[in-house]
């Protein structure tokens, strides 16, 4: 309990922030994002990795993120084409409703909910699930859908070179060869790894944006519809109805499944000039509304 209690209290703090005057929200979340993502995210992965015991259960939390972006491009587009929307708006709405904030939110929920053994499956849901998805799935959509041009050599280079892909590749080969660190090294990367929760929800907090004012609402109310409950249950459908699985790693999946819009893929929208304003509000609305979804969520599973 008190680990949630402490996820509120990270968020509110960053709220706070974003309200002082004096605070700098823009350079500051960045330097958060920053350092969670080059420093703790990879941490986590040189630490939890080596020490997961490899089972073809694995890859149903691997399998999460690619289902359900598959699912948001199958939805949108087909909805779109029907109503006729713009090929700006459809981009926006695959990319910001088929990514969960699975790192960000998902590791310091996932962390309290189910401790270190839950964080080995949430790592795995993240890294080779919604990162990988994101700069290859994500990066093709944002481009086939604004004026963008990016080729595959770029896209290859931006995967190869981002330090958690990094890290989770190094850790992957550590895995399979047995290998870990030295007891002194694991509790640094483990100390490192802790600034997840933190840090994470303070910036999470500074970026939060609620715009009452717009014409997406109906949009907004789609995609938080496919990302905060659709989502989940075509996975609890797949995994558990159909395919008679129950097991923490499973319920870990289901959750990781149900988190909040993922902040980068918003911003990666924004970037490519896919509807700013709605990539905002996925995260603005999307955030809060998670915390009470997941709540219905968690009590399913269990």
């Amino acid at each position: 309990m008190n680990n949630i209690l402490l996820i509120f209290l990270y968020l509110a703090i960053g709220l706070v922030l974003q309200r002082l005057k004096a605070v700098p929200v823009t350079k500051l979340y960045k330097k958060l994002n920053k350092i969670v993502i080059y420093i703790c995210l990879p941490a986590l992965a040189l630490f939890y990795i080596p020490k997961i015991h490899w089972d073809n259960k694995l890859l149903y939390p691997i399998s999460v993120a690619w289902i359900a972006f598959v699912g948001s491009y199958l939805l949108f587009q087909i909805l779109g084409k029907r109503y006729g929307w713009s090929k700006k708006l459809i981009g926006c709405l695959i990319i910001t409703a088929g990514l969960g904030n699975t790192s960000f939110l998902g590791y310091p929920i996932i962390q309290a909910l189910y401790g270190e053994e839950g964080m080995k499956t949430a790592i795995l849901v993240d890294q080779p699930g919604s990162f990988v998805v994101l700069s290859t799935l994500g990066i093709l959509v944002a481009t086939l859908y604004s004026k963008g041009n990016q080729n595959a050599g770029e896209i290859a280079k931006k995967i190869l070179l981002f330090p958690p892909f990094l890290s989770f590749g190094v850790a992957c080969v550590m895995n399979v060869s047995g290998f870990d660190f030295e007891q002194l090294v694991q509790s640094s990367l483990k100390l490192l790894g802790s600034g997840v929760t933190p840090l994470a929800l303070i910036s999470v907090g500074l970026q939060l944006r609620f715009e009452t004012r717009s014409q997406h609402w109906k949009f907004l109310g789609l995609g938080l519809l496919y990302k905060l409950i659709l989502t989940p249950a075509i996975i609890y459908i797949l995994y558990v109805v159909v395919l008679d699985q129950k097991s923490q790693i499973i319920e870990v999946a289901i959750l990781e499944a149900g988190m909040a819009p993922m902040i980068t893929a918003c911003i990666l929208a924004s970037d490519h000039g896919l509807k700013p304003r709605l990539s905002s509000m996925m995260i603005g609305f999307g955030i809060p509304a998670s915390f009470i979804s997941l709540i219905f969520w968690y009590f399913i599973v269990h």
